[in-house]
């Protein structure tokens, strides 16, 4: 049975989760582009917690609630393309969650919640003849995080205030690169920089770190409430305002379209967003 574990995911939304306190409700649904139109299809139920999806060539990744009478955490799990079913990946007696893909794609990293509270970045190798190990023992409390191409990587640092701050593999401490950021962080490759959202002047912009050149750019301010976005392609990203998604074009940022009307699939409001090849994972949250 798994030990109660707090999980302290309370960014910006904030809760913590006790078997007294349920995870707040959610789905996750999988819009594939057909032709001229898209299919939509439920890839979790609408009961639990599920959020957090990363979409690949071969299925979704999501984290999901675990809970019993006595206790709640939350696992990763893998939605498969090939044989449309869910499966448990990591079933351990702590709480993870934010999966991404590890650089050279060998497995996921996630924020993990170890025993004592402490949110630490752990990696999880696809080969299961290899253990979870975890890969900064000094870089914590972590909340999100977006791995680039060169074995380096931007996180969400939990604190007052939030901060943005990049590292890498060699061990270095981490530099602070922005405050009052966002949960959402990405990294485009073609243009190589990372992106973020970050309160300014009582707005909440777009805005990219340069690891080359280490300067932080503002793009544009984000539609008010709005956190979440996906990147379409090396120039656009797409976001939701209620049940509707928008494209807007990065280098263009007054170029903005409605791209999907999802109310059919969502009477709430639908907030992460992962878009891979032609398929755009979204949570429609329900509580």
């Amino acid at each position: 049975m798994k030990a109660l574990i707090p999980l302290a995911v309370y960014l910006f939304s904030m809760y913590i989760v006790t078997a007294q306190a349920a995870m707040p409700q959610s789905q996750i649904l999988l819009a594939s582009e057909v032709d001229d139109s898209i299919k939509v299809v439920s890839i979790t139920s609408d009961d639990n917690y599920h959020n957090q999806p990363v979409v690949t060539k071969k299925g979704v990744y999501f984290t999901q609630g675990v809970t019993t009478k006595e206790q709640a955490q939350t696992d990763l799990f893998f939605y498969d393309f090939a044989d449309k079913t869910s499966h448990n990946l990591t079933n351990t007696p702590v709480s993870e969650f934010s999966p991404t893909l590890y650089p050279d794609g060998d497995g996921l990293s996630s924020v993990v919640v170890e025993p004592d509270g402490k949110q630490k970045l752990w990696f999880y190798p696809f080969d299961k003849t290899q253990s979870a190990q975890r890969i900064f023992e000094h870089i914590e409390p972590v909340g999100y995080h977006a791995w680039g191409n060169k074995g380096d990587l931007v996180m969400f640092i939990l604190g007052q205030p939030h901060t943005l701050q990049y590292a890498d593999l060699t061990g270095h401490l981490p530099t602070k690169v922005a405050k009052d950021i966002g949960r959402t962080l990405a990294f485009n490759n073609k243009k190589q920089i990372y992106s973020f959202t970050y309160d300014k002047n009582g707005q909440h912009w777009f805005a990219s770190f340069s690891a080359n050149t280490q300067q932080v750019s503002d793009h544009f301010v984000m539609p008010e409430g709005v956190q979440d976005y996906t990147w379409l392609n090396e120039s656009h990203v797409a976001y939701a305002i209620g049940n509707r998604i928008y494209m807007r074009d990065f280098e263009n940022p007054k170029a903005i379209s409605q791209w999907h009307n999802l109310s059919p699939y969502c009477d709430t409001h639908i907030s992460r967003l992962s878009y891979h090849q032609g398929n755009l994972a979204f949570v429609c949250d329900k509580s």
